[in-house]
């Protein structure tokens, strides 16, 4: 195995891994949420509002994330660099979702962009964890849970 196919391969298992990681603890809340807010009612509408917007961009990025970690495992699936990559770019130009460039860019230019949706995506979770104990806090006014 090439150094680029166990790049591309790692690259593609790593995001799988994180995304569905922060897909399920976005889900959590919004799941949660109305169970834990108790009988008293939810705190304020839009704050659960907030809450859920917050937690369906995470689950949109988790979505994207996976994608990009098919088109990773698609690349690695090729003999050559050139060739896996070209069959990203193909697949994405079917699909209309890219035109192609002149210069394609590289893998590393590539697994820079998704580590940038990674970073974003932890972001707007920490975002949506924060306010989901907030409005916890605010449901339950100060009181145990237990």
């Amino acid at each position: 195995m090439t150094q680029w196919k166990r790049t591309t391969s790692a690259a593609a298992r790593n995001l799988g891994r994180n995304a569905i990681l922060c897909g399920v603890t976005a889900l959590l809340p919004l799941i949660l949420g109305p169970v834990t807010a108790g009988y008293q009612g939810i705190a304020s509408p839009l704050g659960w509002l907030l809450l859920l917007a917050f937690g369906l961009i995470v689950v949109a990025m988790t979505i994207h994330l996976l994608f990009d970690a098919l088109l990773f495992r698609l690349a690695s699936s090729h003999e050559t660099e050139a060739a896996g990559l070209a069959a990203i770019d193909d697949v994405l130009s079917r699909m209309r979702l890219r035109t192609p460039d002149a210069a394609p860019r590289g893998l590393d230019r590539r697994i820079a962009g998704s580590r940038r949706i990674v970073w974003r995506q932890r972001f707007v979770l920490a975002v949506c964890l924060v306010l989901f104990a907030i409005l916890l806090l605010d449901a339950t006014d100060g009181q145990r849970l237990c």
